[in-house]
């Protein structure tokens, strides 16, 4: 931790969840390592549990482990709020000390006061970016995170949201080559199940696609049944290393499994890989590295298809990339226009990048007569109202004094398997 860099810009990988948050960051300036936020020096001491607690007759509020402390030293002096993160999805009013709190903005202080832990690191103007990283990114998590973030009211912060699953790939895009020459698996043991992460990649596709196959199954612990459920997601896979996070996974209980699992594999075990690969993507949509412009990840929340169409420029068939695979479905938003000439239709290309055959998808422009050599200009523009679903609005825009645009508009949805 560097006292005197509190001037300097920093990203942050931000890992929030129900029980405890983790906080990594980076300076921008270069040669600079992902570190994790730790309050004490030299130690892995990286969890700050997600709670807050109002001491009782006063409006005072304390988080994390100073909130945890003060309780249990004393829970007649103080109630304790967590499950915070869940009470904001559902989103009814918490009541504490017999008042009513809006739990988005119970959650907002505790995301505030834990970003303020970072003071001797940079100050909140000092924040250029922060990406927050969930287990699972549902449409009303996304609505409760932007509320948050308009509460934190980060002036000028570039905000983001990604799953576990990119958070998984971001990190081991930064880490040793052969430790994903085949394939690397994360088993993540934190509540009552075990979550199984297998990231793979298909080095026949340019750019190479990374995407990560995921299960989930109930889990009471124990050496031999996880050594049998190991073996059933590992046996006939090539994995070139493995990754336990989770508390669960510490007491020296893993005698027979780890053997099993360092058989010719690397094997790791902690608990910060979510907020460093949430850092490294960030600094990846920032200042993209060569590595990471040879790959495209597709996880569940991305397209997974290049959208295009063949056009005549400078006297030859070109293709028009319009929408590219590995982009956030959400922020599918994207609007052209092209000179159409003789022809009353388009033809889309959709080329699928985890298999299949490319498709040609036809868009009929009924009501459009172009007589043989006139020419039209159209306007499209592209959304993604679900995530396997493509909206393409249409509209003719005429061609000056030489033609009247035809008042029509056309819809066109296209669905993605």
């Amino acid at each position: 931790m560097l006292l005197n860099s509190a001037n300097e810009n920093i990203i942050i990988g931000y890992d929030l969840t129900n029980t405890c948050s983790q906080i990594s960051y980076r300076y921008l300036k270069n040669g600079s390592k992902v570190e994790t936020f730790t309050a004490v020096a030299g130690q892995e001491n990286y969890d700050i549990p997600t709670v807050l607690c109002k001491k009782c007759g006063v409006n005072q509020w304390l988080f994390g482990k100073d909130a945890v402390r003060f309780y249990e030293n004393d829970p007649f002096e103080g109630i304790l709020v967590d499950d915070l993160l869940n009470l904001a999805i559902r989103g009814e009013m918490i009541q504490v000390g017999g008042k009513g709190y809006d739990p988005v903005s119970l959650l907002t202080l505790f995301v505030k006061r834990s970003l303020g832990l970072l003071s001797s690191i940079a100050t909140p103007d000092r924040i250029y970016a922060i990406l927050f990283t969930c287990e699972v990114l549902t449409p009303r998590l996304i609505e409760v995170l932007t509320m948050m973030v308009n509460g934190l009211e980060l002036r000028g912060t570039k905000v983001f949201f990604q799953s576990y699953e990119e958070s998984f790939y971001g990190y081991m895009l930064h880490q040793q080559p052969e430790l994903w020459q085949e394939q690397a698996i994360l088993f993540d043991y934190r509540g009552d199940s075990l979550i199984t992460m297998k990231l793979k990649k298909n080095a026949k596709t340019t750019p190479i696609v990374a995407y990560v196959e995921k299960q989930e199954g109930a889990f009471i612990g124990g050496d031999n049944e996880f050594l049998r459920m190991a073996k059933g997601v590992m046996e006939e896979e090539d994995i070139s290393s493995v990754y336990l996070i989770g508390e669960k996974f510490s007491g020296g209980w893993m005698e027979g499994s780890l053997k099993y699992l360092c058989e010719g594999r690397r094997v790791f075990q902690g608990n910060n890989l979510y907020s460093k690969g949430a850092c490294y993507c960030l600094q990846e949509r920032l200042i993209p590295s060569k590595l990471g412009k040879e790959y495209v990840f597709l996880g569940e929340d991305k397209l997974k298809a290049n959208i295009g169409m063949f056009v005549w420029k400078r006297g030859q068939d070109s293709y028009f990339a319009i929408l590219d695979a590995g982009v956030d479905w959400r922020d599918i938003a994207f609007e052209c226009e092209i000179y159409l000439q003789d022809e009353s239709r388009l033809e889309l290309v959709v080329t699928p990048m985890l298999g299949g055959k490319v498709s040609i998808v036809e868009i009929p422009l009924d009501g459009l007569y172009l007589k043989e050599g006139e020419t039209t200009r159209i306007y499209m523009n592209f959304t993604m109202p679900e995530e396997k679903r493509i909206n393409v609005e249409i509209e003719d825009l005429g061609f000056g004094m030489f033609r009247e645009p035809v008042e029509t508009t056309w819809q066109k949805d296209i669905l993605l398997d």
